[in-house]
């Protein structure tokens, strides 16, 4: 992706903001203008003051200076804040275009991303084009009108001394484009080790206790440093570049004064020239290689944010997978079957599919299991309800309905999932609970937590609702965090229930208190359960056997016991250990 498409797409945030713009660059120009007049000034000052010794002027040429830099004082303040205003709305707008888009995409782009890459696009990535924006739009404006203004000083005051003040500009763009181009490849390698850092911090914190379990520290603190090490040398290696810019355009700009300084000077000792028009003149290429030497810096700051702005749009522009159609029926309720018609499943980007030719259908009312190996494909069978993929071949449907005709928040709001990894926010425990439901009443989130059998445990805290519960719920035992989780579920109310191995990682003492707010969750629903543990879906209505990503066999718990096939291998494998493989 080339530059100029990208910020081209910046431009087009700016557009609800265009009055904004107009008032800063009219003020930019007024800025302009009075860097123009004070170099105007000098030539009366000289001629007429010093030179003539004219009182009057030694009056009115002071207070014409004072009225300028207040002018230029007040006009700089107001175009700085409306430009540094108008950048950082569009930057929070960008960011919220790009946190809105990533929600929207499916889980196998989160698969492919890691979580810490992400936070690094919507915070450092965002906050480079943030630099960007109040930088550019700020001075860009008002150094080029600046440098317009000067050189108009220029030529009005000896055109011959302008061409020769201004013929190192080409060298100071080849100059400059070429430090721009390395600093691009420089930054792009920065904040792709950036966001390597984060990951490297993400996945430490979050996994303190392995870390100190296989006395691991050394190991993190070297994993760190390298990529710290890295980041360091670039970091230098930027800071050399963009520094180096300053020298060589006071140097280029050192070129051009001594050139006009040599003709000018020749000029008065001839007497073609008054003192007054030479220095009116000199200050006025002074006052130019100032916006100069700082558009170039622009420049640079253009150069160092371009790779931030691909990584933004590289995301922005990855399509969501899984929209509603146009035209999509909002489900109101539940009510008949679920069917999955010859379903057939494959992850973008995989060979193989997961998920082949199967079929099935679940009555309003039953529960239903779903079993087998880890890796046959059926949690990514139940993910496909909800529309966290979409099929790759066949149909889905829900009351007649395919999943694909109906709008997403419909669908979702018949469905409630409770899965073995809870995940909590770093809130309190209200909140975890009544995030199923909106606006849910302090009353109703207690009785979910009762039905829950949570509501005990919740009222020994000394906040008691209002505790926090850590990050990903650390502060509650992993009996304590499925409980929640199942109230909101319970709190949310919906007819369809999906419980994704809820109950694998539990000792027996908290198995069984989970067991019974599961049992009561499940009353009057249509619940599809995914097991590890066969105990738990003795009683379910129907049993399906999924090996290697198909159906392989169906039935009840008795009448799979019965045959010589894969469930009664797993069953004898969990409770009869004459079946267990040999050594």
């Amino acid at each position: 992706m080339t530059a100029w498409p990208l910020y081209r797409r910046l431009l087009a945030y700016l557009g609800p903001y265009w009055q904004w713009l107009l008032v800063g660059a009219l003020l930019a120009l007024v800025v302009a203008a009075m860097d123009g007049a004070i170099a105007w000034l000098v030539k009366p000052a000289m001629d007429e003051i010093f030179l003539k010794r004219d009182l009057l002027m030694l009056k009115l040429i002071p207070l014409a200076l004072l009225a300028v830099y207040l002018l230029k004082g007040g006009s700089r303040y107001g175009q700085s804040y409306l430009m540094a205003a108008v950048g950082e709305r569009v930057i929070a707008t960008l960011r919220r275009d790009l946190y809105a888009h990533i929600q929207g995409m499916p889980l196998s782009f989160f698969s492919d991303l890691h979580s810490a890459e992400l936070m690094s696009r919507v915070t450092n990535d965002v906050n480079r084009l943030a630099r960007l924006s109040s930088t550019v739009m700020v001075m860009a404006i008002r150094q080029v009108a600046t440098i317009l203004a000067l050189l108009g000083v220029m030529i009005l005051r000896e055109w011959v001394l302008a061409l020769i003040a201004v013929v190192i500009f080409p060298f100071v763009a080849v100059t400059v484009r070429a430090i721009g181009r390395k600093l691009y490849k420089i930054n792009k390698r920065s904040q792709e080790k950036i966001a390597e850092l984060n990951v490297v911090l993400q996945e430490v914190f979050a996994g303190t206790k392995i870390v100190k379990a296989f006395a691991r520290e050394a190991h993190e603190q070297e994993r760190f440093d390298r990529v710290n090490r890295r980041l360091l040398d670039l970091s230098l290696k930027d800071h050399r570049t963009d520094e180096i810019t300053e020298p060589l355009m006071e140097v280029l700009g050192a070129l051009g004064i001594m050139g006009a300084l040599w003709y000018g000077g020749y000029q008065v000792i001839q007497g073609q020239m008054t003192p007054g028009t030479f220095f009116s003149f000199t200050a006025a290429v002074i006052m130019l290689y100032g916006p100069v030497r700082k558009l170039s810096r622009i420049a640079n700051t253009v150069q160092q944010s371009t790779a931030s702005a691909e990584r933004v749009f590289e995301v922005l522009d990855t399509p969501p997978a899984i929209v509603d159609r146009p035209g999509a029926i909002r489900l109101a309720t539940f009510s008949d079957r679920i069917e999955f018609d010859r379903v057939s499943f494959r992850y973008p980007d995989a060979e193989e599919l997961v998920l082949r030719d199967i079929s099935l259908t679940v009555r309003r009312g039953e529960v239903v299991a779903f079993v087998g190996l880890s890796g046959a494909g059926k949690s990514t069978l139940m993910d496909l309800l909800p529309r966290f993929h979409d099929v790759t071949g066949g149909r889905i449907l829900m009351d007649g309905h395919d999943l694909r005709d109906l709008t997403l928040a419909s669908l979702r709001a018949q469905i409630g999932v409770v899965t073995q990894g809870t995940f909590l926010f770093s809130d309190s425990i209200f909140y975890n609970i009544a995030y199923g439901r909106p606006g849910a009443t302090l009353e109703e989130v207690t009785r979910a937590a009762t039905l829950a059998h949570c509501h005990d445990f919740v009222m020994a805290a000394p906040e008691g609702y209002q505790a926090r519960v850590g990050e990903r719920g650390i502060k509650l035992s992993g009996g304590q965090r499925q409980r929640l989780a199942i109230a909101r579920a319970f709190l949310k109310d919906p007819p369809i229930l999906i419980l994704d191995e809820a109950t694998s990682d539990l000792d027996a003492e908290s198995e069984f208190i989970v067991q019974q707010a599961l049992a009561d969750l499940m009353k009057g629903r249509t619940v599809l359960v995914i097991a590890h543990r066969l105990s738990t879906v003795r009683n379910a209505d129907r049993i399906y056997v999924i090996h290697d990503g198909q159906i392989a066999e169906v039935g009840r718990h008795e009448e799979l016991l019965a045959r010589a096939g894969i469930y009664q291998r797993l069953y004898g494998l969990q409770f009869d250990p004459t079946h267990a493989p040999s050594r």
